[in-house]
């Protein structure tokens, strides 16, 4: 039987290698948009600090996290790593605590034009990325659990970790693209539908007013002032309806339409209490399923009933079946909570990590742009999870031979073809400035 090696010299003595050849194609990515100039250009804030730019120590934020680096002390990692820097173009990397006073010292100031440039750049992908003639809005809140004494972490909504404290943001994605349209950090104990008539107004200044929308949100959004907005700006939208003593009576005594062995339907108009006029509700009525999903109000003898108020022109089966599609989204927050440290809390300021959660989320929708502009079709739903092991963390070794800098990558790569593949496509981009 073979031991393996028995006699191995170690020496740590080579300077040209990395952990993070991969980011290199990412770094291509940013450099063909002039992502730095857009930043030069639209974002200003006067440092004390002048060994980094603004730019740099936005990336030096950023770069950690599509990397996997989750944590601000983790990043430092990175630190040491020469080629990295090189292929990047950051003169060196930040400590954690500059980092941090980063945050802190330039929220304020820097959270209002960052959340700017940031809907510029969803604009600007959306309509580069897409041929079609209507969206679709999917709103929810999240719960991120946290430890410590940070601002803002309270007691409040959190059925994961019920009775602990937390943040409780709010985001909205499109449901075609998977772009994270808005999204901003809230205190635990804020009620789930506040702030979302500003994040959808936020959402909607992105598209065309030519543009047909659609919105779908749950129980938590059942809301006058959502609603009315929504109707007025004439957005079909379909939200989960919370019951109510009169509301249950009506549908109660509905007459139902069989859909199948299982489904039947109804639909009522109804005015809720200080609404401005009745709108339309759906009933779904269901044989009482052990696994029933998150759309049942309440069970009454064999059966489970869920309802959404909505103003589809659609049959009421097919409002159901429209809205069943929001999953992804919660797939999305997922990533983002995972993937990302999107509601995280580096410092121990509020306002710093309202900052922080922009920041991931531009991360995120920097990669999703990526992806969808730049790797083959087949790639396009691998999670950054999958990224990230197959391109992003290819370890690479810098030389420098004739006086041209080359990056070489292990000659048995599984991915070569589509890394050369993404290398084209970028060279065909157009730039942001």
């Amino acid at each position: 039987m073979r031991s393996g090696a028995r006699k191995i010299r170690t020496k740590f003595t080579a300077s040209g290698l990395t952990h993070f050849g991969g980011i290199y194609l990412f770094h291509k990515f940013l450099q063909q948009l002039k992502i730095r100039s857009c930043f030069f250009r639209h974002l200003s804030y006067s440092q004390r600090n002048n060994q980094y730019s603004l730019s740099e120590m936005i990336l030096a934020l950023i770069y950690p996290m599509i990397l996997g680096l989750e944590k601000i002390e983790v990043s430092s990692l990175l630190k040491t790593n020469g080629v990295f820097h090189f292929l990047t173009g950051l003169p060196t990397f930040p400590d954690p605590q500059t980092l941090r006073r980063f945050l802190v010292r330039s929220s304020t100031e820097l959270l209002p034009s960052l959340w700017k440039v940031h809907n510029d750049l969803k604009k600007y992908f959306i309509l580069q990325s897409s041929t079609l003639s209507s969206f679709c809005f999917d709103f929810d809140s999240t719960a991120k659990t946290l430890y410590g004494k940070q601002e803002g972490v309270v007691k409040g909504y959190n059925p994961g970790h019920p009775g602990r404290k937390s943040y409780h943001p709010l985001v909205v994605s499109e449901s075609s693209l998977k772009d994270c349209l808005g999204g901003f950090l809230r205190p635990g104990n804020a009620y789930t539908s506040d702030g979302v008539v500003d994040l959808f107004q936020q959402a909607r200044s992105i598209l065309p007013t030519s543009i047909r929308l659609r919105t779908r949100a749950d129980s938590g959004f059942y809301d006058g002032s959502f609603v009315r907005t929504l109707d007025e700006n004439h957005v079909k939208f379909a939200i989960v309806a919370k019951t109510s003593s009169p509301l249950k009576k009506l549908f109660l005594s509905a007459r139902y339409q069989r859909i199948n062995d299982r489904f039947s339907t109804s639909e009522l108009l109804y005015q809720p209490g200080k609404w401005k006029k009745p709108y339309r509700y759906v009933v779904l009525r269901r044989i009482v399923d052990p696994e029933d999903d998150g759309l049942t109000l309440f069970t009454l003898d064999r059966y489970a009933y869920s309802m959404i108020v909505t103003n589809l022109d659609i049959t009421p089966y097919g409002v159901f079946d429209f809205y069943k599609a929001r999953a992804g989204l919660e797939r999305i927050i997922r990533i983002l909570k995972n993937d990302f440290p999107f509601a995280g809390a580096p410092t121990n300021h509020f306002c710093a990590n309202a900052l922080y959660a922009e920041l991931s989320l531009l991360a995120y929708n920097l990669v999703m742009w990526f992806k969808r502009l730049c790797l083959p079709g087949d790639w396009q739903s691998f999670t950054l999870e999958s990224l990230r092991h197959k391109l992003l963390l290819m370890p690479g070794e810098l030389v420098h031979t004739g006086n041209i800098h080359t990056l070489k990558f292990p000659r048995n790569s599984p991915n070569k073809d589509v890394f050369e593949f993404a290398l084209k496509k970028i060279k065909t981009m157009d730039s942001l400035v």
